[in-house]
């Protein structure tokens, strides 16, 4: 299990951060979730690191405001250069000037403010994007837009019923004990009884989405870790991030590497093996 950090945003809320071991030598991994997860999705990842018996690395990973144990704050707060703030006051709070970063989604979002907007280039040893780029594909945010603030079943065998009906042809290959933990991985247990482990008001947050209008340019934030080094985790079936928009980034960053993986959409889960071997042996070039 993480030990727990809690720390004050600027605008006074209570954050949490989780962390798995103890510092070591190695670069830690700072790791940011999606749009409604929270730090624990990293859960397998994190002990896979931080109990490696060789070579242990120490990970800690961010509740964002309004999601997990993190306290819920005004819905316009709700965006990824608020929540960029809100992890440099917690690397600050840890003593951390200098990490290798994994954000899934909404937190690669989060690394490309913190490097083109606030201009934190100098924090960053290794960059990782689980299944984001600077293009993301409107479809697929469609389809999120779809479930965020939602209500959802009053049962664990009907959560998960939906869940799978819902995002079956993202992960095909996903067995039914998968699909209960991917569920129990989202959602919280409420008596016995599944709730949202995330402010519902994300969803007016969301509808600033408009399918018919261009997304901001990221261009240009991505580029500024150019001579960071820098990995894309791509779901071989997402709808979020296209083989076109991974092309793209290795053409702007020549020195990016790519792992792919079969058979997950967005965004890869980070259990297999494979996944984790590539992240593994990526940190592990940096020190």
């Amino acid at each position: 299990m993480p030990d727990f950090f809690a720390f004050p945003s600027s605008d006074g809320l209570a954050l949490l951060a989780r962390i798995w071991g103890q510092p070591t030598e190695r670069l830690p991994l700072v790791v940011l979730p999606g749009l409604t997860r929270n730090a624990g999705d990293f859960e397998a990842l994190a002990r896979a690191l931080s109990e490696d018996e060789e070579a242990p690395r120490q990970v800690i990973g961010f509740d964002f405001r309004g999601r997990g144990g993190s306290a819920y704050g005004p819905v316009v707060t709700y965006n990824p250069l608020q929540e960029a703030q809100d992890t440099l006051k917690g690397l600050e709070a840890l003593g951390i000037s200098r990490a290798a970063f994994l954000g899934t989604s909404r937190g690669g979002l989060v690394m490309l403010m913190l490097a083109g907007v606030l201009k934190r280039v100098d924090l960053f040893a290794g960059a990782l994007f689980n299944d984001i780029g600077p293009v993301i594909e409107t479809a697929g945010l469609a389809r999120i837009a779809g479930y965020v603030g939602k209500p959802i079943p009053e049962t664990w065998p009907d959560l998960v019923a939906d869940l799978k009906h819902a995002q079956g042809f993202l992960f095909p290959g996903l067995s039914e004990d998968g699909w209960e933990r991917f569920a129990r991985q989202i959602y919280r247990d409420d008596a016995g009884r599944p709730r949202l482990a995330y402010d519902a008001l994300l969803e007016e947050a969301f509808k600033a989405f408009d399918p018919s209008k261009p997304l901001p340019d990221l261009w240009p934030a991505f580029e500024t870790l150019k001579d960071v080094p820098s990995m894309v985790i791509h779901g071989a079936l997402s709808d979020i991030l296209s083989a076109t928009t991974v092309e793209e980034m290795g053409v702007r960053h020549p020195g990016l590497q790519v792992h792919t993986v079969a058979e997950e959409g967005h965004a890869p889960l980070l259990w297999d093996a494979p996944a984790q071997g590539a992240i593994r042996a990526f940190l592990d070039a940096l020190a």
